[in-house]
């Protein structure tokens, strides 16, 4: 910290040091400038006012990008640590009323969530909380820790992984799949199958399978288990979405498995029967997950026990949770 340490820091002014770390994130004064809210031209007089102050380029052009001095490189860890740790401090106490907060969270999770969450979630928000907004986003794989790592969702909802130390996470609950068929399924009413009933292996095997798969992947969990059992199915066709899941299977032959809990709800309306599955799968355990920053939040702390309190029903009938 060298210029630091020659610096007056009482005609220093710290906001800069907000778009500092937003230039070390992002690699572009336009996208650092959309970060902390200021103009483009506002965004590079800040730099031009922190390249003086601390008497360093900080940042080269190389092709359409930014690329950082060793100093400023040096700066971006303890940098980022320091102004996580001043927002926790200050935000920590800080007053929340749902009522007059006009907040927006950004949650990412499976279209699961857009029928068994967000309606409970707006409903409650509308009576209680009419200012604050939400936004549910596609949850990208292979991109959970970074979304959370780079603030573009605030929370994320998905099955219960090993996570690094950062990220705080709260179990939810169970998901065990059920497979489902539209009433009248002419070679399951054939086989003489009841609703609610195990489904035969070798009539599983036989009809044809929708697979949920967001990356658009033939095989899942499921697949390895019959691959135990020696055994595999016909998996037909793929989305990355239920609903689209349970609107096809309504009008088709195929079949699908689905969240337990998702095919009870729609089941009625879809005109839908449910059946047990031939093998064992141990069931998901879905969870949130943030980053440790804001457990101290008050207003992320509220939303956190809201989601919570609509989906822990879920879990009723099933094995207890773990602890958090």
């Amino acid at each position: 910290m060298r210029a630091i340490h020659r610096m007056n820091l009482s005609g220093f002014d710290l906001n800069l040091l907000k778009v500092l770390d937003a230039l070390l994130r992002e690699g572009s004064v336009t996208r650092a400038a959309d970060r902390v809210g200021l103009s483009q031209p506002a965004a590079s007089a800040a730099l031009s006012r922190l390249r003086h102050a601390l008497d360093d380029p900080l940042f080269v052009r190389q092709g359409q990008g930014l690329v950082t001095t060793d100093f400023a490189r040096d700066l971006a860890q303890p940098l980022k640590a320091h102004l996580e740790a001043l927002e926790a401090v200050l935000s920590a106490k800080e007053a929340f009323d749902p009522a007059r907060s006009a907040a927006t969270f950004r949650l990412a999770g499976i279209d699961f969530f857009a029928e068994m969450l967000m309606p409970r979630l707006a409903a409650e928000i509308a009576d209680t909380a009419p200012g604050i907004r939400l936004q549910l986003v596609d949850l990208v794989p292979e991109s959970y820790v970074a979304t959370l790592e780079r603030e573009e969702v605030a929370i994320a909802l998905f099955p219960m992984i090993q996570m690094p130390d950062w990220v705080a996470k709260r179990p939810l609950f169970h998901s065990p799949f059920t497979l489902v068929a539209r009433r009248g399924h002419r070679a399951i009413a054939a086989a003489g199958v009841a609703p609610g009933s195990v489904m035969p292996l070798d009539l599983f095997c036989d009809l044809r399978h929708i697979l949920f798969s967001v990356e658009g992947r033939f095989r899942a969990q499921g697949d390895e288990a019959l691959a135990a059992l020696g055994r595999r199915r016909e998996v037909a066709m793929t989305m990355s979405s239920f609903a689209g899941i349970l609107r096809s299977v309504s009008i088709s032959d195929m079949v699908a498995l689905v969240p337990v809990q998702l095919a009870r709800a729609l089941a009625e309306e879809r005109g839908l029967d449910l059946f047990g599955l031939p093998y064992d799968q141990p069931p998901p355990l879905l969870g949130m997950m943030w980053h440790r920053r804001n457990d101290g939040r008050a207003a992320h702390r509220w939303l956190r026990d809201r989601i919570a309190a609509i989906l822990g029903p879920l879990n009723d009938g099933f094995a207890p949770l773990p602890a958090d």
